[in-house]
Parts: C-alpha cells; structure tokens; sequence
C-alpha cells in the first residue's frame, strides 16, 4: 500500500449511454461489456485540494456511520463532505479491507449502493474511484437498501459477481436533504466504532498526501466498475421466505390490502417487487418514487408527521396493513386496520411474540429506553427474558451475539427506533425483513385457518402495559461554557450523572435500577426515567413514562432539583415540563 495513489483531482465523468469524458489523465482507457462494465488507468494529477487535518476527518464519524453535509442550500452547514473527501475514505476502505483480508491470489471486489439523497450520484462516482485507487474492482448497485448491501456479502451468486467482500452503503438515513454518508459492511457485518475511526485516520493520511503538489506521478493497476441489479436477488429471497412460511403458497397474502410509505425514500420496491408477487393489493400506497428533497415526510418510523401519514392511508384505503421505512429501509414500522400503530414498544413487543412462539424462553435484546410495561409482557406473559442494554442498534446487535458466544440463547435485538435484527437472517439490521416476519405471520395464520387480516397481529400484543405520558427531553451541555474549565462534554455528563444518582439514593420514594447498562434509570410515581449522555452529542436526553402527566412532571422535578446547579445544563425544556401543571 505504500505505492498507493490518489484519484485525479478534478471530476471525471462518466455515462454508460454517452462519451466518456476524461480531464487531466495521462492515460485513459475505456471498455463496455454486455456486464456493463469499464475499466480506467489514471495518474493523480498535481491539483492542491483544501487543507484537511485528521481532527477533521474524525468529525465525521458518527458511531458505527460516516456522516457530513454532501451540498450547500442550509445556512451556516458548509459542505464537510466533499468529492476528495469521499474520494479519500473510500480509498482507506480498500486499504483497511485489502488489510483484513489478505488477498494475494485474487482482487477483491467491493458493492456500493445508495438510497435516493441528491448528491448520491456524486458521491457514488467518487467512492467508485477512491476504491479503484486501492485496486479494488467495484460493483455499482445503484439505487438499493442498506440491508440489501450487507446481504451481498453472503449471497453466493457469481453472476451478480457475488459475494462481494465489502459493501458501502451511501445514506444519512432519516438526516435532511443536505447530509449523506456511508455505512461499510463485510460478511461479519457492519464495522463497528474502532474500525470507522481507523478508517477515517487512514483517510486523513491519504487525504494530505492528495494535498502534497510534489506527490510523484505514477500509474496504478486498471481496475473495473460493473453495474449489477442485485436488488433482484435481495427482494426474491424476501418472497421466498414468505411463501416458505405459509406452506410454499405461489400467493399466501392473495386478498390482503397493504400499504406501503417510502417517504420517497429506497423502500418503494417492496410494494412492487415483494407483496404484489405474494398476491397482496398495494393501492393506496404513497411515496415510493425516490426523491432526496423528501418533499412529504421525514423518512423515519419515529416521526409523529410519518407515522400520520401512514395511519391516514391505512384508514383512507380501508387495508388491512400499512408499512413504513426509513430512507435506507434498515427501519421500520406498521400500522394495523384499525389505524394502531406497530412501533416503538408496540413493535417490539409484536416481533416479541413472534420470536418467542418460534424459540420460547429465549432473550430479547433492546436499547435502554424501552418500557416497564415491555419487560412485563415480554417475561410474564411470554415466558422470555427482556435484557436492555444501551443505545444504538450496533451495540444491541453486537450484545445479543455476544449473549449467544457465553451460551445465553438470544434471536431477536431490537431499538425502540425500529432497527431490528435477527439471528435467523445473520443479525441483518434490516426493516424489510422485519415487516416479513409481520407477513410470515398472517400467511401462515391464514393458513392454518386461525383467521386473515391484521387482528392477528393486534392480538399478539393483547396484554401489553403501555403508559399514559412518554417524553424525551434533550437537555444539552454548553461545551464554552466557563463551567466545563476545558473539560470534555462527556466529563461534565459523567458528573451530572453520577450528581443525580447521589442525590436519588436518598430518596425514599425512588428506586435505582441496580442492572442498567447506559446512565441511570430510575422508577417512581408510578413511572420511571432514564437519564443518559448521548453516544455523540453534547446531549443528556432525558426519557420519562408515566401513568399521568402529574406522575410525569413529578418524575421531572426530582431530574429539575438534582441538576439546578449545572449553570452549563440547558434545562429550558425540563422547566417547560414542570411548569406546565
């Protein structure tokens, strides 16, 4: 890697049904095959490029994801992720994956696909040649799902040049319209926190010696692009696993009226190409032609305006279900024909009882800042074990494989956000199949003649406590504040964590969770809370559920009192709560 090169520095375009135009190559070939496939040789050209340090290139890391703004249009968000940029991440990819996997006898091949941002195009032509910089041969998607990426990495299919032995997502998920960013998988699934931040250092390394005008010329091994319709493949095995449900019916949901919201987002092919090749009828779904202006809805489960519209499309079409993604359809949710939404709790609890009918006893895996009322149903009515763990639907994923490594059999991790994995579909974080579960379960019960419609999915979840009042407060940290003294964020947090804990343990009326994996829970008033530090924000969200608003602003209080003296807390909204009674 040390003869590594940097992309030419000025664009080159390229479309399959035009000339090639090429700017600033020494040397420049071009080959179509009936694979759609072209291959380049290129030497850098000596173009300065901004002066980026790593500090920089490490702000872009957001947990397990890469995330920045893409293109200008919102005031005061100047563009962090430019061409060169991208251009140098995806190279410090094909280095870290050439590293992992010591390849000598073959070159490997890395899939790249995005959901329907604006600048996807861009930055899809600028990761295609970062990784030809490494002399990785890339395999272009196009418009597809992250689950789908992943998935690509498994499926053993040469004529989808199959399994690809790294995949790049190009998303910012439910983000604005301006930000976009990558999430990179290989078989063993999405890198974690530690890898992405060696990624971006290698970047950064990459990125100055791109910046070095006296950077010596020299020219690198042809690499190849391919265009590939893998999201055939993926949306098949989708249809396959629910017809396998019910029997190896040709159309087990012939007769089911279902909906689906994209929010113009990836997720349109799944009215098309997986439920209309079960038999279900789709009209009335909305949404589902691509468009990164987002111009109905945020693309996201959790927001009340989407979870709306889905609900109004259900009712408004008289269907049995509705579905909803998020823009790279790794989330999801669904609302029954009574207009009942399946997210959050209620989702979890219904994929609960799935799983546990199909492995009874096992652990369910989630986030923190699921209910009481969950945990309950989950362990006393379902015969489970609720484990809740942190934030973050990586670290859910990553404890339910390790709860199975030490011999505690877990199928199912799951956030309240409506990412979902399950052990049966390789720990894939994945929204669609989420919502075939859902279908698995009413072809099947129509099946075995235990009635249609949704009433078989409300039913699973008959029993579920579920509370009055449930917030999320944001109260966040001043980083200038004179009270941090140069300290980190994350060290204020710390001390006004381990304040409240102090301050609750004398109280009568409250009790600590003695197992908590994430800041510190608390129950009380009949309710409870949990107060954490955000995984990358100067942020101390604040959740609280209660049986009442008076329990709640109660519960707000004791938070109010303990904190008081934190001049660098933002604490406007906590006072909007316990003023509000």
């Amino acid at each position: 890697m040390s003869t590594l090169l940097p992309c030419p520095r000025e664009k080159m375009a390229f479309n399959l049904n035009s000339s090639m135009r090429a700017h600033t190559l020494s040397k420049y070939q071009f080959v179509l095959s009936k694979q759609r496939t072209f291959y380049c040789n290129a030497t850098s050209s000596s173009a300065t490029v901004p002066s980026l340090d790593k500090n920089d290139f490490l702000k872009l890391q957001n947990g397990s994801d890469i995330r920045g703004v893409a293109v200008t249009g919102v005031e005061g968000e100047p563009v962090s992720l430019p061409e060169p940029v991208t251009e140098a991440i995806a190279a410090a990819f094909g280095q870290w994956l050439l590293h992992k996997k010591k390849a000598e006898s073959r070159r490997l091949r890395v899939s790249v696909g995005h959901d329907s941002r604006i600048s996807a195009q861009t930055l899809l032509e600028a990761v295609s040649r970062g990784l030809g910089v490494s002399g990785l041969d890339v395999v272009q998607f196009g418009l597809a799902s992250t689950p789908a990426m992943f998935n690509s990495t498994l499926t053993e299919d040469e004529s989808f040049l199959c399994p690809a032995d790294g995949a790049i997502m190009i998303t910012a998920s439910h983000l604005p319209y301006n930000r976009n960013g990558f999430k990179f998988f290989t078989s063993d699934g999405g890198l974690g926190k530690v890898d992405i931040k060696n990624i971006l250092e290698r970047a950064a390394d990459i990125y100055k010696k791109l910046s070095d005008e006296n950077l010596r010329k020299s020219q690198r091994e042809s690499s190849s692009i391919t265009k590939v319709d893998y999201m055939s493949v993926y949306t098949s095995g989708l249809v396959k696993a629910v017809r396998k449900a019910a029997g190896d019916l040709e159309k087990p949901l012939e007769g089911f009226h279902i909906v689906v919201d994209a929010g113009n987002g990836a997720g349109g092919f799944f009215a098309a190409k997986v439920l209309e090749p079960l038999g279900a009828i789709t009209s009335g779904s909305q949404f589902l032609e691509p468009d990164g202006m987002f111009p109905n809805h945020i693309p996201n489960p959790e927001d009340k305006a989407a979870m709306e519209a889905i609900t109004k499309a259900v009712l408004d079409n008289k269907a049995d279900l509705g579905i909803i993604f998020d823009t790279d359809v790794d989330r999801s949710a669904a609302v029954d024909s009574s207009g009942r939404e399946f997210n959050r709790n209620r989702l979890i609890a219904l994929l609960s009882a799935i799983v546990l009918e199909e492995h009874p006893g096992t652990t369910i895996v989630t986030d923190s800042v699921t209910s009481d009322g969950l945990t309950s149903f989950i362990e006393k009515k379902l015969g489970g074990k609720h484990h809740r763990f942190k934030r973050g639907y990586k670290n859910v994923i990553d404890e339910a494989i390790r709860l199975n490594s030490v011999g505690e059999e877990s199928h199912l991790a799951i956030e309240t956000s409506g990412h979902g994995a399950l052990k049966e579909n390789h720990w894939l974080d994945d929204g669609a199949y989420l919502m075939v579960k859902i279908l698995n379960k009413l072809a099947a019960a129509r099946a075995a003649g235990q009635g249609s419609g949704s009433k078989v999915l409300t039913d699973l979840v008959e029993g579920l406590e579920e509370p009055k009042v449930a917030l999320e407060l944001r109260l966040k940290i001043d980083k200038n504040h004179p009270d941090l003294e140069g300290s980190d964020f994350r060290e204020y947090g710390e001390k006004v964590l381990q304040h409240v804990s102090n301050s609750i343990e004398t109280n009568p009326n409250l009790i600590i969770a003695p197992v908590n994996y994430e800041g510190i829970r608390v129950s009380g008033f009949g309710g409870w809370f949990l107060l954490r530090l955000s995984l990358h924000d100067p942020v101390l969200p604040l959740n609280i559920e209660a049986q009442s608003e008076d329990d709640a602003v109660k519960l707000g209080l004791v938070v109010a009192t303990a904190v008081k003296e934190f001049n660098a807390l933002d604490t406007c909204a906590l006072s909007n709560l316990t003023h509000s009674s």
